[in-house]
C-alpha cells in the first residue's frame, strides 16, 4: 500500500506539468481511490485472482492494456509481474523503462558489516528518474495537494462535526520491528487524550487490530477507533481532515503524506535513509530509535530481519518525546 501512495505525488505533479499527456495507473482494484480526482489519470484495475492471474493471465493483461494504444510504459513496480508485461510491451517496440530500487544502496545501508550509513535516493525521486526516461522531467519542489474532503452525514456520525484538533494514530505496521510498543502507544494516546481539544482517531484493520485498538480507546470520549467501521475511500476522506497523523514506517504514513497532512513517523528497525521518508515530510518529522546504543540500525529495509538484542529499540523512544512533537506541530499549525 505504501508503495502505491507514494507514486500519487509524482502523478499529480506529472498531471499539472504535462496536462496533455494521459496516465492509465494499473494497479490492484483497491487503491483505485487513491488516483481520484488527478487531471488525466485513468485507472485499469488488475485482476488478480481471476483474468489477469498466472502467466498466461500477464498475457491477457498486455492484451487488454495494449488496446489503450498506449505511447510508453513507466514500470514504477519493478517486479516479476511488471516485468513481464514491459516486456511484452518493448518487443512490441513500445518505449518502457522501470524504477531502480537502488537495492545495492540499501544492501549497503542495512549492512552489519562495513555499513554506509548514508541516505539513498528517495522512491519518489526514483519515480521521478523514471518518467524523465520517457521525456518528461518532474519537478517537486513545490507540490500541491487535493483540497480536504467533505465529510458526508455517514461519516461525521461517526467522526461528529470538526471543530477542534484532529489526531490519526496508525500503530501497526507490517512487520513486529515497525511497530511502536503497544504499552508506550498507550501512554502516548492517554496523555494525548488528557487535551480535551484534542480528537483521536485510531486506524488499522483486521479483528487483531481492532481488538487492540478498542484497547488502546481505553474508553476515552475523545478517542475514536475507526478501524472497521467505514470504507477504504471514506477512511481516506477522514485522514484528509487531520491536522496530524501518527504512524509507523508504514502505509498510512505515505497515505497521509499523499493527501498533504503533516506525518509524525516513528523508526524501529528500518531508517528514512532507505529513501521510504514520508513525502514533503521535515527530517525531525522522523522520529528514530537511538543508534548510539544500537550502531546495526537499521537491521533491514521492511522491517522483517530479527537482529538478536534489538528486539526493543523503540523502547529508546521515549513517551515525551512523541507527544512533545505532537504538541509543538500542532500548536505551529494554529499560528
Amino acid at each position: 500500500m505504501g508503495d502505491v501512495a507514494m507514486t500519487v505525488p509524482v502523478l499529480r505533479a506529472f498531471s499539472l506539468q504535462y496536462p496533455e499527456t494521459k496516465i492509465t495507473v494499473v494497479s490492484r482494484p483497491f487503491f483505485k481511490p487513491f488516483f481520484d480526482g488527478i487531471l488525466n489519470v485513468e485507472f485499469f484495475g488488475v485482476d488478480l485472482n481471476k483474468r489477469h492471474k498466472g502467466f498466461l493471465g500477464l498475457t491477457r493483461l498486455y492484451s487488454d492494456l495494449k488496446k489503450l494504444d498506449v505511447d510508453a510504459v513507466a514500470d514504477l513496480h519493478n517486479v516479476l509481474r511488471s516485468k513481464v508485461v514491459r516486456t511484452l510491451f518493448a518487443l512490441n517496440g513500445k518505449k518502457v523503462t522501470a524504477t531502480d530500487k537502488g537495492r545495492a544502496a540499501k544492501k549497503a545501508l542495512t549492512s552489519s558489516e562495513n555499513k554506509i550509513f548514508e541516505p539513498v535516493k528517495a522512491m519518489v525521486d526514483r519515480h521521478c528518474t523514471t518518467f524523465e526516461k520517457l521525456g518528461f522531467p518532474i519537478n517537486l519542489n513545490n507540490p500541491q495537494f487535493p483540497e480536504k474532503a467533505i465529510l458526508s452525514e455517514e461519516i461525521t456520525d461517526i467522526t461528529g462535526e470538526k471543530s477542534t484538533n484532529w489526531i490519526g494514530i496508525a500503530p501497526f505496521a507490517q512487520y513486529e520491528g515497525k511497530v511502536y510498543p503497544i504499552d508506550l502507544m498507550q501512554e502516548v494516546i492517554d496523555e494525548l487524550a488528557k487535551d480535551q481539544n484534542h480528537i483521536i482517531f485510531l486506524f488499522g484493520g483486521g479483528a487483531k487490530e481492532i481488538l487492540l485498538l478498542n484497547q488502546l480507546q481505553n474508553q476515552l470520549p475523545n478517542v475514536v477507533v475507526l478501524a472497521g467501521k467505514l470504507k477504504f475511500k471514506q477512511e481516506l476522506e477522514v485522514i484528509s481532515n487531520l491536522d496530524l497523523m501518527l504512524s509507523m514506517d508504514s502505509g498510512n504514513a505515505h497515505i497521509a503524506a499523499m493527501l498533504g497532512v503533516k506525518v509524525i513517523t516513528l523508526w524501529g528497525a528500518t531508517h528514512p535513509f532507505a529513501g521510504f521518508k514520508p513525502f514533503n515530510q521535515p527530517d525531525d518529522f522522523c522520529v528514530t530509535s537511538d543508534r548510539e546504543k544500537f550502531p546495526l540500525l537499521p537491521t533491514s529495509i521492511y522491517g522483517n530481519k530479527k537482529v538478536e538484542g534489538y528486539e526493543d529499540v523503540m523502547r529508546t523512544i521515549s513517551v515525551e518525546k512523541v507527544v512533545n512533537i505532537i504538541g509543538q506541530q500542532l500548536s505551529n499549525s494554529s499560528k
